[in-house]
C-alpha cells in the first residue's frame, strides 16, 4: 500500500480518537434515499447512473476550495444535470473535505448522498446523517463483514470498494448490494479503467451462477464519454466521478455529458 494511504489511515485513527458526541443535526434519518432504485430508474431511461463527487482535493493536488455553501451549490448543479447521487468527501486533511459539506449537500438535493471517507470505526458511522457510506476492503480487511452489517443496521447503504480479485472475494461474502471497483491502484496511486474491465465480468458471472444481484460502480480514472461506454459495456451499472467534473470548469455540462454518454 502506498505511503500516502498509510498516512491517511494514521490521520483517520487520530480523528477517531477525538470524535465528539453526536450533534443535534447529525442524528440518523428515519428514511434513506434508495440508491439502488434510483440507479435502476436511470438505466431504464437509457442514461448513465452517475454518482457525481463534491471533491476539493486529492492526496496529490488541490482542486478547489469548497465551503459548505459551495458544496450545496455544486450538488444542485450535479442533480440538475441528471446525477443519480452525490458523493461528498469528508476526510479533512488530505482531501480537504468536511462533515459540514455533507450536511449542506444532503439539505440541498433530493437524491441519495454518499459519505466518502476512510471509515475504520463504528463511531464514524454515527457522526453524520447520510444515505450511503463508503467501506474500503483494502483498509478494513476481514472487518468489512461486520462493518457492512453495522451500516445496514443503521439504515445506510454500504458501497463496498475493492481493487483486485482478492478483495472482491471478500466483498462477495458480505451482505452488501453495491460493489465499487476502484480503478486506482493503492500501491502506486495510478488509475487504469482496465481494473473495471477485468473485475466487472467476474461479478456478473458470480451473480449468474448464484442467483444474486450486485450493483457495480466503476470509480476513479473516468474522464470522458468513451471511458463511460467502456466500463458500462464491461458490466458496470454506474460510475463515480469527481476530478474530471470539478476540473472541467462547468460542473453542470460535464455531469450532463457523462449522464448522456450512452445516447
Amino acid at each position: 500500500m502506498h505511503c500516502v494511504i498509510h498516512d491517511i489511515i494514521r490521520s483517520t485513527e487520530e480523528r477517531v480518537r477525538h470524535i465528539e458526541s453526536l450533534r443535534e443535526d447529525k442524528r440518523p434519518y428515519k428514511e434513506k434515499r434508495d440508491i439502488v432504485a434510483a440507479i435502476d430508474r436511470k438505466r431504464e431511461e437509457g442514461m448513465v447512473a452517475v454518482i457525481a463527487e463534491v471533491k476539493p482535493a486529492s492526496p496529490r493536488r488541490k482542486l478547489r476550495e469548497i465551503s459548505p455553501a459551495d458544496a450545496g451549490t455544486i450538488a444542485r448543479q450535479m442533480e440538475k444535470a441528471g446525477a443519480v447521487a452525490i458523493s461528498v468527501l469528508t476526510e479533512p486533511q488530505f482531501f480537504m473535505g468536511s462533515l459540514d459539506n455533507l450536511l449542506s449537500v444532503r439539505k440541498s438535493v433530493n437524491i441519495p448522498v454518499l459519505r466518502k471517507d476512510f471509515i475504520i470505526s463504528e463511531v464514524q458511522t454515527e457522526e453524520v446523517n447520510t444515505d450511503m457510506i463508503l467501506l474500503i476492503v483494502g483498509v478494513l480487511g476481514e472487518h468489512i463483514r461486520e462493518m457492512v452489517k453495522l451500516v445496514l443496521e443503521k439504515n445506510m447503504e454500504p458501497l463496498v470498494e475493492i481493487h483486485n480479485e482478492v478483495e472482491l472475494d471478500i466483498a462477495l461474502e458480505t451482505d452488501a448490494r453495491m460493489i465499487g471497483i476502484n480503478n486506482r491502484d493503492l500501491n502506486t496511486l495510478e488509475t487504469d479503467i482496465g481494473t473495471t474491465l477485468r473485475l466487472a465480468p467476474i461479478i456478473r458471472k458470480y451473480d449468474a451462477d448464484n442467483g444474486t444481484r450486485h450493483v457495480i460502480i466503476s470509480e476513479s480514472g473516468i474522464i470522458d464519454a468513451d471511458d463511460v461506454r467502456k466500463v458500462m459495456k464491461a458490466g458496470a451499472d454506474g460510475i463515480l466521478v469527481g476530478t474530471s467534473i470539478i476540473e472541467s470548469g462547468d460542473v453542470y455540462a460535464k455531469t450532463k455529458e457523462l449522464v448522456e454518454a450512452l445516447k
